[in-house]
């Protein structure tokens, strides 16, 4: 005989006399992970103007290149042009870059030297235009007077300050009403919000850029900070660049390329690799070819988190907010994402006129990264 009584379905598929049976837990599936802030940390010290400055300073540079496209007798000639005549001194050796020979400096006008070849022995060989020269060093004359004074001077880089805002509004109503999952609307708006701005900071400080024209801002134009990615200038590299490993896809030699030539022009130590997702999968898939595993193994591992060459050890950071097609290879001592002094991320309670609550969350940050050839890029990778 078929059930003719009252069950849970019999008032239809709304179920008015059901109690509601609702989960006291709210998911969220959007990402808002900044895994780039997280390993840099906090800054030791904020900045104290809208317009924030350090000084830069370097070495007296050791290398030149031969600029003299009129050289006529290329293993003979005893005088050269080079494009900084002024790096040089006489009794400096030189020594063309992935030559045998030697050359001793004898005079200097403007930009031409006057070399002996084959110094030391050696066997005079060609020289090219736009060859490196590197100066060995400078040899001075027994009892001689003191050399003319050379120095560098400090160089003041800069960035400006970028505010992030968010406004927060709840009804009276709201406020008061039982929610699910929560006790309070205004903290639950307020962690979203936070959420918001923390992946706005991140993304902006690896992909920002700052105004042509009135930087400091203005009643129409808005104040925006310089990224790492816009900071970076020396250590650029693509695969069409030339001595560049073949092909579009990232792999350990091109890697390794672009790490030696950090190391080359700067005393920086890269430890972070940061990636995007499929740029990840690609360093993940270096020890694809080697790796090996024993009858008893049941799980299968295919991530590489550290990365130790001969120029470092990186640490490798996976963030969405990475241009799929680029890695950037940076030294984390050299960065500080730091806070207008007093303007860290916060709470602003505001007036409400009405029936409501209202504030605003607001922070107000800038990007310091010092010496930007200690850092570099690898873009127009093969990204899908």
């Amino acid at each position: 005989m078929a059930f003719t009584g009252k069950a849970t379905y019999s008032a239809g598929p709304t179920l008015p006399e059901i109690a509601e049976d609702v989960s006291d837990l709210i998911s969220i599936v959007s990402p808002y992970e900044t895994p780039l802030l997280d390993v840099l940390g906090d800054s030791l010290r904020a900045a104290t103007s809208t317009h924030h400055e350090w000084l830069e300073d370097e070495l007296l540079p050791n290398k030149d290149a031969v600029d003299d496209l009129m050289i006529s007798e290329p293993t003979g000639t005893t005088a050269f042009d080079a494009a900084n005549g002024s790096r040089f001194r006489i009794g400096d050796q030189i020594q063309v870059e992935g030559s045998r020979e030697l050359m001793l400096v004898t005079g200097i006008s403007g930009n031409t030297l006057t070399v002996v070849r084959g110094y030391a022995g050696t066997t005079p060989e060609a020289i090219i235009d736009g060859q490196v020269l590197n100066i060995l060093g400078n040899a001075a004359l027994e009892g001689a007077d003191r050399p003319e004074a050379r120095f560098t001077s400090r160089v003041r880089k800069s960035n400006w300050t970028q505010i992030f805002t968010a406004a927060v509004e709840v009804s009276g109503s709201e406020l008061a009403a039982t929610q699910l999952g929560l006790d309070d609307e205004m903290d639950y708006q307020k962690q979203e919000r936070l959420r918001e701005l923390l992946r706005d900071l991140e993304s902006t400080v690896i992909n920002g850029g700052m105004p042509t024209a009135n930087p400091q801002g203005s009643s129409t134009v808005r104040r925006t900070m310089r990224g790492i990615v816009s900071h970076l200038a020396t250590n650029i590299l693509t695969p069409d660049d030339t001595g560049f490993p073949a092909g579009d896809e990232l792999d350990e030699a091109k890697l390794n390329y672009a790490l030696r030539r950090i190391w080359e022009n700067s005393s920086g130590t890269v430890d972070l690799i940061v990636v995007g997702g499929y740029q990840k999968r690609r360093i993940n898939a270096f020890l694809s070819a080697v790796r090996g595993y024993s009858a008893t193994d049941t799980a299968y591992r295919d991530m590489v988190s550290l990365y130790e060459s001969d120029f470092g050890v990186c640490r490798i950071v996976t963030t969405r907010w990475m241009p799929q097609d680029a890695v950037l290879l940076l030294d984390s001592s050299r960065i500080s994402v730091m806070p207008l002094a007093g303007r860290s991320f916060h709470f602003k309670p505001l007036a409400s006129t009405g029936d409501y609550e209202c504030g605003e969350l607001i922070g107000e940050y800038t990007l310091e990264l010092r010496n930007e050839a200690a850092h570099g890029m690898i873009h127009g990778l093969a990204s899908a």
